[in-house]
């Protein structure tokens, strides 16, 4: 059989010159992306669709994450800007898509672009796995209120300092630690499972 049959590399891939090591690569980040976009859809139901839960937890926030630590971040950008406002149509509302899902669609965005960017300058290890998180969870906690205060502002509201307060960080808790503690054992496991493979 022909490699293209077997590893699911196209022949417009094959012809267009694409080495089979980087057509490969291709091919696992686009499985991976795909496989982080569907647990943003499934995770939230594990909230019980309660939205005061889903707060906390941040499910969705984990996938994209993880899409950008191991996909990169232009994989990771497109999950965390597509997934919420995928889930909020397929779910009819869940999350309200205005302002909701949109805000978040710009904070998750930011999420695997921040992630997938740094981790890669700064190299592997646990330090460095740290700071890209740490470095994505402000950066994108704050795009989620800047998008809060200009979508709000456009439709008459406000968004004063104290919800920001209250959204991003307060209610949030839960969410922070269960993203500090979940996402470095996952790309760490992973990262060796890698390496015992090769």
């Amino acid at each position: 059989r022909r490699i293209s049959d077997l590893t699911g590399i196209t022949d417009e891939m094959l012809a267009a010159g694409i080495p089979i090591e980087e057509a490969m690569e291709q091919l696992q980040n686009l499985t991976y992306a795909a496989l982080c976009l569907a647990l943003c859809m499934v995770l939230p139901f594990l909230t019980g669709q309660i939205p005061e839960v889903g707060s906390m937890l941040c499910p969705m926030h984990i996938p994209v994450l993880l899409c950008g630590f191991f996909c990169g971040w232009p994989w990771g950008l497109t999950v965390g800007f597509v997934a919420p406002l995928l889930r909020s149509l397929l779910t009819g509302g869940f999350p309200p898509m205005f302002p909701t899902a949109l805000c978040m669609a710009f904070e998750l965005a930011v999420y695997g672009l921040i992630t997938g960017v740094l981790y890669r300058k700064l190299g592997k290890g646990t330090r460095n796995l740290y700071i890209s998180l740490l470095c994505a969870m402000v950066a994108g906690r704050l795009v989620w209120g800047a998008a809060q205060m200009v979508i709000l502002g456009l439709n008459g509201g406000s968004f004063p300092l104290s919800a920001f307060v209250a959204g991003a960080v307060t209610s949030a808790v839960p969410g922070i630690v269960l993203q500090l503690v979940l996402v470095p054992a996952v790309v760490r496991a992973l990262e060796k499972a890698r390496l015992k493979a090769e």
